[in-house]
């Protein structure tokens, strides 16, 4: 009897055929559709592929980090640090974005210097402060293991390794990065209701303050907007310049891509799915916790340029000095519902979740 059970435990354990063909994303109905590039469909194999890819660090030129060091899983695929550093210890000084949710970004990287998945892959491959590898030396390393070969095979029909393949796998994997199962998700299928101070925190969020009238808003939903809680994904209009400095020390953010002066200290709204797992903040990481993120648009907005209008514009107190200090006026206990809220974007599953691990390990 002893026998039976173990083998019958045996045959238990036996893994699961691995899945090939079309990779179907499980998208939200209250999320916009999106239009996956016709070039590179979304393939079990092409995934499989990019996420060996997206933690291999032969892909760095003293083979020492990976897109994962950076894009850390349990934290929503940013990084905990300010700036992450390169191979070489140096640093772009921008903060590791999340990279949760790309399929519905459309400019990516905090000034909008990347349109596709597959264009971005390149940018921290080759970067000097960042992999710093050409990608003909990434290639020849793949090439030598015995791993990548039959992968390619699999993913692309034959084994040949190129950058351009490369790019494609990685942006397969990236997009199936969902995370669509937090609390917020639940309560926008109905499945749970928020308590009453997140339901005030949600509404606040969304709320563009207009004192005149008695309504009161945090005014963060004119940046963050929709289910996404992201930019506005029609052009460049996702870019704003949200006061972090003075016209002495804008950096060139968005401006750096189109040249145009009104586009100094402008930077990507980036969605806030799991904001909450996602510190330091900004695109210089500055902020340590939400309290000072929300602190900072309550009463330390720095007047500039090109500060964005619906800023200078935003208070819950009727202005008549247009030359005042730009303030939200919120209460101590608003900001904390608003936080009470954020928190609700906390995908727990998505931090957990086996597919999206390191599979080296």
């Amino acid at each position: 009897m002893l026998f039976f059970s173990c083998q019958s435990a045996g045959l238990e354990e036996e893994p699961q055929p691995i899945e090939t063909g079309a990779f179907e994303l499980d998208l939200p109905t209250y999320m916009s559709n999106v239009r996956l590039p016709e070039d590179n469909p979304l393939t079990h194999e092409g995934v499989r592929l990019g996420r060996m890819l997206f933690y291999e660090t032969a892909l760095s030129s003293n083979n020492s980090i990976s897109c994962g060091s950076c894009h850390q899983q349990q934290f929503a695929f940013a990084d905990n640090k300010p700036h992450s550093p390169g191979v070489l210890g140096s640093s772009t000084g921008l903060n590791a974005m999340s990279l949760s949710n790309l399929i519905w970004t459309n400019h990516l990287n905090w000034n909008g210097s990347a349109t596709s998945l597959e264009e971005q892959a390149f940018m921290p491959l080759t970067h000097p402060d960042e992999m710093n590898q050409p990608i003909a030396e990434s290639v020849r390393k793949l090439e030598a293991k015995d791993l990548y070969p039959p992968l390619f095979q699999a993913a692309f029909g034959d084994d040949k390794i190129t950058g351009e393949r490369i790019a494609k796998a990685l942006a397969q994997f990236q997009r199936t990065l969902l995370s669509t199962n937090s609390k917020y998700d639940q309560y926008l299928r109905g499945e749970l209701a928020l308590t009453e101070r997140e339901r005030n925190g949600m509404q606040l969020f969304f709320m563009h303050p207009e004192p005149r009238i008695g309504l009161r808003g945090g005014n963060c939903g004119d940046c963050h907007l929709g289910a996404l809680l992201a930019g506005s994904r029609r052009g460049f209009d996702g870019f704003h310049n949200n006061g972090l400095d003075s016209d002495e020390n804008l950096k060139d953010g968005l401006k750096a891509i189109t040249g145009m002066d009104y586009d100094k200290g402008k930077f990507r709204a980036p969605h806030l799915r799991n904001i909450a797992l996602t510190a330091p903040y900004m695109h210089d990481g500055r902020f340590a916790t939400l309290e000072q993120v929300l602190d900072h648009y309550n009463e330390h907005i720095q007047r500039s340029k090109t500060l964005d209008p619906l800023i200078i514009e935003a208070s819950n107190e009727v202005i008549e000095d247009f030359d005042a200090p730009i303030k939200l006026h919120l209460t101590e206990q608003e900001k904390q519902d608003i936080i009470l809220f954020l928190h609700t974007l906390t995908d727990s599953e998505f931090i957990t979740n086996p597919a999206f691990s390191n599979p080296h390990r």
